[in-house]
């Protein structure tokens, strides 16, 4: 039995459909499939950061503290209400410091001479106390300048500086065994060349011991009582101590340095002098300001 051919219509609608002869038909695109991409977790390990703090300095600035001290008023601003010559107002103060005298205990020049070296950054009072110990024991030059160090320093002990005062009487002792038979010289210029001798221990030793000063005594009192008193526009000890001796004769030398020294202890103290009971407050410049004449300078305390 033949086999039925299609309608032309079917095939007509076939044809109208298929791709014309010669090309090739397109691939059908098949749907992707999902890939799951798994990420591994990276573990990312941060180094420590080892940050170094530099130290910070601070450097606190010293504190100054300035003790407060008036400064001397000028000698014009100031005059005595009755102004009299330095020789007479030296005499009325000698007249009120009949007893003064120096008050270092002796019995010879070489003990005055020890003495005196001793007194420095000390008391006549002090001094007299160890004295008698050190004399008894070593008498004389010649015992002193062979005697034990430690010993010496022990008996001086509560004068100061006990070291260098032992090493300076020792010193001096054995040189005036070595130059000078023993014997304490009578000249400025022989007696400074001995250990711890100044020119100030040299007049006290020429004045007291043999009465021939060559210059006057100026310590602490006579500077400070020199200046209120209008003796002297100087503060260094040896321009003072010219100007004394131009203003006074060299028979009162001597006695000038001790009987300042008096007035300066018992009255014109140097905080609080006590100008209402000063003879010679009248003829004083500085008489009731005298607390802001003669003063050391403000010193500087850095803490």
């Amino acid at each position: 039995m033949a086999s039925r051919k299609p309608s032309r219509a079917k095939a007509n609608l076939r044809g109208s459909s298929s791709k014309p002869n010669g090309s090739k038909a397109e691939p059908r695109a098949r749907p992707a499939k999902p890939v799951a991409v798994k990420a591994k977790p990276v573990a990312v390990k941060a180094k420590p950061v080892a940050v170094k703090a530099k130290p910070v300095i601070v450097k606190a600035k010293p504190v100054i503290v300035v003790t407060k001290v008036k400064s001397e008023p000028k000698a014009a601003k100031h005059v005595a209400k009755e102004p009299l010559e330095p020789r007479a107002v030296f005499a009325k103060l000698h007249a009120h410091h009949a007893d003064a005298h120096c008050e270092l205990e002796h019995r010879s020049p070489f003990e005055l001479l020890v003495a005196t070296v001793l007194s420095a950054q000390s008391t006549d009072v002090m001094v007299n106390q160890v004295t008698p110990e050190l004399f008894r024991r070593w008498p004389n030059p010649a015992a002193l300048a062979s005697a034990d160090v430690a010993e010496v320093e022990r008996v001086i002990l509560r004068t100061g500086f006990f070291r260098q005062k032992t090493k300076s009487i020792i010193g001096l002792a054995a040189g005036l065994v070595r130059e000078h038979a023993g014997e304490v010289p009578r000249t400025l210029a022989e007696l400074v060349k001995l250990p711890g001798v100044g020119r100030k221990t040299a007049n006290v030793v020429l004045g007291v011991a043999f009465g021939a000063p060559e210059g006057v005594v100026v310590d602490t009192h006579v500077q400070r009582i020199s200046q209120r008193l209008g003796w002297t526009r100087h503060t260094d000890p040896l321009e003072i101590e010219q100007d004394l001796m131009h203003a006074f004769a060299r028979e009162d030398w001597d006695m000038l340095a001790h009987v300042l020294i008096f007035h300066g202890r018992r009255i014109c103290t140097a905080r609080k002098p006590a100008c209402a009971s000063c003879p010679v407050a009248d003829h004083c410049p500085s008489a009731f300001v005298a607390e802001n004449v003669g003063r050391k300078p403000s010193r500087l305390r850095v803490r």
